[in-house]
């Protein structure tokens, strides 16, 4: 997938102005980690940033933005999921950023503010364009090659930043996303209440497309190809809004609604594909059979990378010293694992919970967590994990993806969950390794 630099480099000779104070000489390759940068320019929507910058690179890197869902983290999504070991395998740069909205729900990001729907109004996709162009400095990245994913509140805002950027991206794909300005405003936001997610959004292409059109007057450059995921199944975001986006980026694009053609990459993955006039497929619209809210898994990401093209040749190694030893974790927790479910939103009717799992002195593969809900408590929906109900017994276990725990280590927000009536205090929980 190439783009031309002329639009891209207009935009980034303006950001870089803004981050060159924060910009320094390139690092010193080293053990590829991930780390956070605290300097990185404009940051209107007071977002932080991590890094993960693989030792063998090119020397003009792609960079890939990969955003996190409501109540996770930059850290978070680079432990659950497949993006950063697909960099150590083709040479790419993953911004992880995260999000400190607490709206409705914890950690969202902005994308029902009037700020987030203009270009230059500010916010967090302001914060990302930053993060951005400060990538593609320190480490001389390729502006032809700047993807965005997310999943979730960050496949909302994958969406924003395809209408808003389109000039930096060349593509984007979203997991369980919304299409842009589905939300009115801030009130909108909070699923119980939305007219987004509860399924009342229903608007002509020509409506999206102009919602996208307007999000940035008069630029008439190249548009970034979009991939768009949900699973049928899922009980937060209805499945419905699948194509609206749909429709939302083929008029976009100059597609018709109707796809080119259909067929099915994966198991359970009905795509359907909108190609150009010249058999270049700009959309690809993928339903996932029998999956809820908890996309990305199996294998999705590698889905996406090949959507970017980023898959095309293994990267040039770049010299590496020899790695500095990681230090042995002291006094680690006992075998087996833990959970601690935190309140993270009450509003007197129902209540947000996220929940963290910790591994134990051995590394699992897999866990279940359990815990009992007070009384007048129920689940109304959850995400990145499958939940049942029995009684007043909540068991939940890992999806595909985000089983495993390093020994010691915590995954914050392994999973969450929206419940009716009243918050209470947080249960105690069991968490067994599976």
């Amino acid at each position: 997938m190439t783009r031309t630099k002329t639009t891209i480099a207009v935009f980034l000779s303006g950001l870089l102005l803004a981050v060159a104070g924060a910009v320094g000489v390139a690092p010193t390759a080293s053990a590829a980690t991930l780390r956070e940068v605290t300097s990185f320019g404009d940051n209107p929507g007071n977002l932080r940033m991590h890094l993960y910058v693989p030792d063998t690179r090119p020397a003009n890197p792609a960079v890939l933005v990969a955003m996190h869902g409501c109540g996770g983290s930059g850290p978070g999504f680079y432990s659950g999921s497949q993006f950063a070991s697909l960099a150590d395998q083709h040479g790419f740069i993953v911004i992880y950023p995260t999000a400190t909205k607490q709206t409705a729900m914890s950690n969202c990001f902005d994308v029902w503010s009037d700020a987030s729907k203009h270009r230059g109004g500010g916010s967090d996709p302001a914060s990302i364009a930053s993060m951005v162009a400060h990538t593609l400095q320190e480490y001389s990245g390729d502006a032809d090659r700047v993807f965005v994913t997310g999943s979730s509140s960050g496949g909302m805002e994958t969406n924003a930043m395809l209408a808003l950027y389109p000039d930096v991206f060349a593509a984007g794909t979203v997991f369980m996303g919304v299409p842009f300005t589905c939300f009115l405003n801030e009130a909108d936001f909070a699923p119980q209440t939305s007219q987004c997610v509860n399924g009342r959004k229903d608007q002509s292409p020509q409506q999206w497309g102009d919602a996208v059109r307007a999000a940035y007057p008069g630029y008439s450059g190249t548009r970034p190809s979009v991939q768009l995921w949900h699973g049928d199944q899922d009980n937060l975001i209805p499945h419905q809004l699948l194509r609206e986006e749909m429709e939302q980026w083929t008029d976009v694009l100059g597609l018709g609604q109707t796809p080119t053609s259909t067929d099915q990459p994966g198991p359970g993955w009905n795509r359907s594909n909108f190609a150009d006039s010249s058999g270049n497929v700009r959309v690809e619209s993928i339903s996932v059979a029998g999956a809820g809210h908890s996309l990305p898994s199996n294998g999705m990401e590698q889905a996406a990378i090949e959507f970017f093209g980023l898959d095309d040749a293994a990267p040039t190694p770049t010299p590496t010293p020899t790695p500095t030893p990681t230090p042995t974790p002291t006094d680690p927790p006992v075998d087996g694992c833990s959970a601690t479910v935190r309140i993270v939103n009450d509003w007197g009717s129902g209540w947000q919970a996220d929940v963290d799992v910790t591994a134990g002195a051995q590394a699992i593969s897999g866990w279940e967590v359990r815990w009992t809900l007070a009384s007048g408590q129920s689940i109304a929906s959850s995400w990145n994990a499958t939940v049942s109900t029995s009684g007043s017994t909540v068991t939940a276990t890992n999806v595909d993806w985000n089983g495993g725990v390093a020994a010691g280590q915590t995954m914050q927000s392994a999973f969450g969950l929206v419940g009716n009536g009243p918050a209470g205090t947080a249960p105690t929980a069991t968490c067994t390794p599976q």
